[in-house]
């Protein structure tokens, strides 16, 4: 059984890796570690938003109620006052 040697495609061109000088394999490895990295670091983002929404949505609720507890009696002390 034949090994079929790995090829790159640039600009629709196939180029085989054994056609690739020292540095353009080397950018080839760059680009496919690179590739990996974001896609791995885009699926822990897609993770993480939600999260964030929650304890944003969370303290943005705590802000509000606390303020409103806190408003209410000043509030009622001006009324009474007038």
């Amino acid at each position: 059984m034949e090994k079929k040697e790995g090829s790159i495609n640039v600009d629709g061109t196939e180029i085989k890796n054994s056609d690739l000088t020292q540095e353009q394999n080397s950018a080839k490895t760059h680009i496919q570690s690179l590739r990996a990295k974001i896609t791995k670091l885009q699926f822990e983002i897609d993770e993480l938003l939600p999260s964030l929404k929650y304890y944003e949505d969370n303290l943005i609720k705590s802000v509000k109620d606390t303020a409103s507890e806190i408003l209410t009696p000043e509030q009622n002390k001006k009324t009474g006052e007038s």
